[in-house]
């Protein structure tokens, strides 16, 4: 384990990285890569059809490249050039690949399967996936997760914005 690198102390930190699969908003990614930043993220993964920041040799579009950068930025506030982050196009072989690293692949999502966040104590390499904003973690992504965890609502509405529900469990995944 390796120093935090924020505080000049050399205590033990979690390995954490995110995979963002399928997240529609491009003010959503670039929320996750400024909270992955501030958290202290090893990697931001994203899947599917999710937008990202250009990088060298972006095969994309330019003008698609641009464009949801452009977007991105707006809520990452520098971290889509600070946040370190890579693209994959199969999010199964990823996870695959992530569980082999060592990794407990973790999904964040409301499911009868889901232990409350505030129960789960976390292993010391996380890869928390995170899904769609309308639909949320495939049935597919589910049962390739090692465990399921979910926020639990203290008021009427069951759900939050991707990128704070992210935000809430990176705080519980950082600290716990």
């Amino acid at each position: 384990m390796e120093g935090n690198g924020t505080n000049g102390t050399t205590e033990p930190r979690r390995r954490i990285v995110v995979v963002a699969h399928n997240i529609r908003s491009a003010h959503n990614v670039g929320s996750l890569l400024r909270t992955g930043e501030f958290f202290g993220l090893d990697r931001v993964w994203v899947t599917g059809f999710s937008p990202y920041p250009a990088y060298a040799d972006d095969p994309r579009d330019p003008r698609l490249r641009d464009l949801q950068t452009r977007r991105l930025a707006k809520a990452a506030a520098g971290a889509e050039r600070t946040m370190p982050f890579d693209r994959h196009d199969d999010v199964q072989a990823l996870l695959e690949s992530l569980r082999a690293d060592g990794y407990t692949v973790v999904g964040l999502e409301l499911d009868p399967a889901a232990v409350p966040l505030t129960d789960y104590a976390p292993p010391e390499r996380v890869a928390l996936v995170l899904g769609d904003e309308v639909t949320g973690i495939t049935p597919e992504i589910r049962d390739a997760c090692d465990r399921l965890v979910e926020i639990r609502s203290h008021g009427r509405k069951d759900t939050l914005n991707v990128s704070v529900a992210a935000g809430i469990a990176l705080h519980h995944l950082r600290l716990a």
